[in-house]
């Protein structure tokens, strides 16, 4: 009998799936705290949702409004950018930078009509992989209870792109 399967008086009948639904999470992540952040986590075997992908960058400071849109138009159903800690920057105001630029892209997104937990900028060093496991989960979860994006293939009555 497998875990998909209950077992009954009379005979052995499959369970319903209880399996969740995926979200799609890009995850820009500064090359000096946040993927280092990222990669301690995977390291110390810390549990956490692994449905991202992240993009390193060499600091948050360099992503621009087109990166989240380009992510968005591709189907991310959430965009989570994330640097260095103030005073921490490699770059010394990078960080302060990404916080412009954050404040740019949260203008365009609201615009465009998509829902504001959809985007998250987060701070998280090199030695805080627990931080990045909470962050991730939190975000997965967020980005669940908000559905599939307004671009993805898996909203109800996409056609994936088709005429």
């Amino acid at each position: 009998m497998t875990s998909e399967q209950v077992k009954t008086k009379d005979a052995v009948t499959p369970r319903k799936s209880k399996r969740r639904w995926t979200p799609n999470i890009i995850v820009f992540a500064c090359n000096w705290c946040s993927y280092a952040g990222a990669d301690t986590a995977g390291v110390t075997r810390i549990e956490h949702q692994p449905h991202f992908r992240i993009i390193r960058v060499m600091c948050s400071g360099r992503i621009q409004p087109a990166f989240v849109l380009k992510a968005f138009e591709r189907g991310a159903d959430g965009v989570l950018v994330s640097g260095c800690h103030f005073g921490d920057c490699h770059y010394i105001f990078g960080n302060e930078r990404a916080v412009e630029q954050f404040e740019r892209t949260q203008r365009m997104v609201k615009l465009l009509g998509i829902e504001d937990g959809r985007l998250r900028l987060e701070w998280i060093s090199a030695a805080e992989g627990a931080r990045f496991a909470e962050v991730i989960n939190e975000f997965t979860d967020q980005i669940r209870d908000l559905g599939p994006g307004p671009f993805s293939s898996r909203r109800a009555g996409s056609n994936n792109g088709k005429p």
